[in-house]
């Protein structure tokens, strides 16, 4: 399953002398998660292809799956918390309309592997 190849990436970067894994995205579409619905629906979502660092949405470097917005502001200032605050009501309206072109949609290079379970299910598949 998709999980079980998210854990071998995580041993081979420990293998391969990092001190740990992050593996966050890994429970956004989890029920737990407090993940907008669309933002969980995008990690699935074929015309999502990759991911990239941006400031575009907060002013600090985050990863997220690239979108229109993303696209549109490439040179984003590095301005938090006042970008961060500016983009506020913007990306509420967006998520207010479906709209998954202007929200902030954060997430780790291997996206496409987070799975629909509970976090508990998540974590055991991880461990092996």
């Amino acid at each position: 399953m998709r999980l079980r190849r998210l854990g071998v990436f995580a041993v081979a970067a420990l293998a391969a002398g990092a001190a740990a894994a992050q593996c966050g995205t890994a429970f956004l579409r989890s029920p737990e998660s407090g993940a907008h619905p669309l933002h969980k629906a995008a990690l699935a979502d074929p015309r999502y292809t990759a991911t990239t660092v941006t400031r575009a949405f907060s002013g600090r470097p985050a990863r997220g799956l690239v979108n229109e917005f993303i696209v549109e502001h490439p040179d984003a200032p590095p301005a938090y918390p006042e970008l961060n605050n500016a983009t506020r009501p913007l990306r509420a309206a967006a998520a207010a309309r479906g709209d998954t072109e202007r929200m902030s949609l954060w997430a780790g290079q291997g996206y496409r592997l987070a799975a629909e379970l509970p976090a508990a299910e998540i974590i055991e598949r991880l461990r092996g």
